[in-house]
């Protein structure tokens, strides 16, 4: 009986292990919303990591245990936190006038790489906003079926920093022009 238990149990772990095979590795998380407002004031906003307290839910809540760096754009940049004992890090390691490159550094788990760029609309006096966010997994079968719920655990908490960002700058700003 214990036989037959083990051997129930082994086939089960390898059959779970070839199915998570077939899980992709690399999970694209990507959220976008269109904001009516000047590019660089887009840009400026998306690739200084001082102006995300105006816009980022976490660095609205937490403005004052983030240390920003400085200067706090520009390859390098990085916010630093603690957050429920653990220490978190946004480093860019790549911005320009259409795109912010950075990573998110979480103690304990993988670099998570986004990317938030700018396109323009039809509209003239409009932009998309696109923040894409790369996850990438081990082989491991738990951590492949985790991947499958990502995008719903995270995608929430981009659509809130993204339309804080339009929020922001469509209130905000354009008003002051």
């Amino acid at each position: 009986m214990i036989k037959g238990f083990l051997i129930t149990v082994i086939g089960l772990f390898i059959m779970i292990t070839i199915i998570s095979l077939f899980i992709p590795s690399k999970i694209n998380t990507v959220k976008s919303v269109v904001i009516h407002a000047k590019e660089n004031k887009i840009s400026n906003e998306i690739s200084d990591l001082l102006n995300w307290r105006n816009w980022q839910p976490v660095f609205k809540e937490e403005v004052d245990k983030i240390k920003i760096s400085n200067p706090s754009s520009g390859k390098n940049a990085f916010a630093e936190w603690i957050s429920n004992a653990k220490t978190s890090q946004v480093k860019i390691i790549e911005s320009n006038k259409n795109y912010t490159k950075f990573l998110l550094k979480q103690q304990g788990q993988k670099d998570i790489e986004n990317i938030i760029s700018i396109s323009p609309v039809d509209d003239s006096t409009a932009w998309q906003v696109q923040w894409q966010s790369i996850t990438y997994l081990k082989w491991y079968p738990w951590e492949k079926f985790a991947g499958i719920f990502i995008e719903k655990m995270t995608g929430p908490g981009y659509e809130a920093s993204l339309n804080g960002l339009k929020n922001y700058l469509e209130n905000n700003i354009n008003q002051a022009n």
